[in-house]
């Protein structure tokens, strides 16, 4: 099912043949420079079932991206209830993930900005977004999606010492 459309991407429901190029997304050191560690297949497919139960629960998540021009999935972009106990939960996060070759190529600003014009029609009332500190890309597209920096916070799922512990936080009022 095809969710949001914009200029050069389609936001979609996953499909199982995405899985393989999502794992090499979630091995490739490039993209996840900026969590704790790659993701095996297994986990990979783990995050992708989490993924399908809350479009079943909810009807929202993180919407498998593909360019409009050649129907590459490149990665995902959407809506995830947030999954740790911080001063801002219970929330929902804007957040993206796409393959390193479509990096700063405007594709992450682009989806996400059609995600919020769908988020506002849903009912929600407020989005946040994170990253660790050093993601400075990612903490841009915040930026250039209208959020506004509320503060930073120690990640309780990441251990002390961590470079990677201490996140920015962004949220937009719907």
């Amino acid at each position: 099912m095809k969710y949001i459309e914009t200029d050069r991407l389609i936001l979609r429901s996953w499909r199982p043949e995405d899985l393989p190029l999502f794992a090499a997304i979630n091995k490739d050191e490039r993209v996840m420079r900026y969590f704790p560690a790659t993701l095996t297949d297994e986990q990979t497919e783990s995050f992708y079932n989490r993924i399908q139960a809350e479009f079943d629960r909810v009807g929202w998540g993180l919407y498998a991206v593909e360019l409009k021009s050649d129907g590459i999935f490149i990665g995902y972009v959407g809506l995830h209830g947030i999954g740790f106990d911080a001063d801002f939960t219970p929330g929902v996060e804007i957040g993206w993930r796409l393959a390193a070759d479509y990096h700063n190529q405007g594709l992450a600003t682009e989806a996400a900005e059609g995600v919020l014009k769908m988020a506002k029609k849903s009912g929600l009332n407020k989005l946040y977004s994170f990253t660790a500190k050093p993601n400075l890309p990612s903490e841009r597209v915040m930026q250039k999606i209208g959020m506004t920096k509320i503060g930073e916070f120690e990640h309780p799922d990441l251990s002390v010492g961590s470079p990677l512990r201490t996140h920015v936080l962004y949220a937009i009022d719907l």
